[in-house]
């Protein structure tokens, strides 16, 4: 059995691949455009298939000649204020572009669908940590951008008989703790990402998007989940899919939060450096709060994390930073690895 990776190239989507080839699957197709993902960070076994994952002919000949019975889709756009700033591009990028990849799937009969879906759907809830039963109410076009393409996921696969999950993220951070792969997108703006390239005098300072939140110290209050931790979550959800398991939606955290000033403070801690915090006004679409109610993938699926400590998470997005500055410096063209 063969599974498509959409986005493979990127930041989640490689640490996907990643434990799919150590986990021996023979065969792992990854889609990606290149426009945000590395064609380097691959393992010379996934095979990769350069294009966009709404070019329906590519998707359709990709899944047909490789007999692909499941897709992985984590091809978006993710940052929340320029979803904010360009609402159109969100939503072509993370639905009109999915709904392309939905009804290609569903036209050449894949049988499991697992979709990248972000907290972000909640908004600001009412309840903390919060439960998959929560209502659904997202304040920002990103978080509706994927609701949508949950909602199409979900009368797709009613309509045409597939199953699938919905993995709705909480805050990624980390790397692969063999040093294979990490955030390597080089204006991210992940926080710890952001943090360690201060550390590193990659940037002239830090900004703090909010102190006035009503939370313990004013900044927002987040959730970290390790990046191989949450590609161990999709394997779950593959595994049980494939076994015949129901569709199903998963909250992927830890159920702790760690404040926005908590985490500099770690950053500077474990990187021995200090680096100057300028403190911001909020930024629109950003909630005070979020933390899993993660319960429901523990008890259901037997999963349970493996890297649950933040100074390990923020050491190795540190070492991977320093990593990724070197090899930027002593490789000129990008490895290349089999194209299709």
């Amino acid at each position: 059995m063969a599974i498509l990776i959409t986005g493979g190239a990127g930041y989640i989507g490689s640490h996907m691949v990643l434990a799919l080839v150590d986990a021996g699957h023979e065969e792992v197709v990854v889609l990606d455009d290149l426009s945000t993902g590395f064609d380097w960070a691959l393992p010379p076994k996934a095979r990769l298939v350069v294009g966009d994952v709404a070019d329906q002919a590519l998707i359709t000949e990709t899944i047909l000649r490789h007999r692909i019975d499941a897709v992985a889709h984590f091809a978006a756009k993710i940052v929340v204020p320029d979803s904010v700033a360009d609402p159109l591009g969100y939503y072509l990028a993370n639905t009109v572009k999915t709904r392309a990849l939905i009804e290609v799937a569903a036209r050449t009969n894949v049988r499991h669908f697992i979709f990248s879906s972000t907290a972000a759907v909640y908004g600001e809830p009412e309840i903390v940590p919060v439960p998959e039963t929560l209502a659904t109410n997202p304040i920002n076009p990103y978080g509706r951008s994927k609701l949508m393409s949950e909602w199409m996921l979900a009368d797709a696969a009613a309509a045409h008989g597939f199953t699938y999950g919905v993995l709705r993220y909480f805050n990624v951070a980390g790397a692969d703790p063999r040093g294979r792969s990490g955030q390597s997108t080089p204006n991210a703006t992940h926080l710890i990402k952001a943090a360690t390239q201060a550390a590193l005098g990659q940037r002239t300072h830090l900004e703090v998007f909010g102190t006035d939140y009503p939370t313990r110290d004013g900044s927002c209050l987040r959730d970290y989940i390790q990046v191989s931790d949450l590609a161990d979550a999709h394997m779950s959800v593959l595994g049980h899919l494939r076994r015949g398991g129901e569709s199903l939606t998963l909250n992927c955290g830890y159920g702790r939060g760690y404040s926005v000033l908590e985490v500099v403070e770690v950053v500077k801690r474990i990187s021995g450096r200090d680096f100057e915090v300028r403190l911001s006004p909020r930024r629109p679409g950003d909630p005070a709060q979020i933390i899993a109610g993660a319960d429901r993938i523990r008890n259901e699926l037997g999963w349970s994390p493996r890297q649950d400590d933040l100074d390990a998470i923020v050491a190795q997005a540190l070492a991977w930073e320093e990593a990724l500055t070197k090899r930027n410096r002593l490789y000129e063209p990008e490895q290349k690895h089999p194209r299709l």
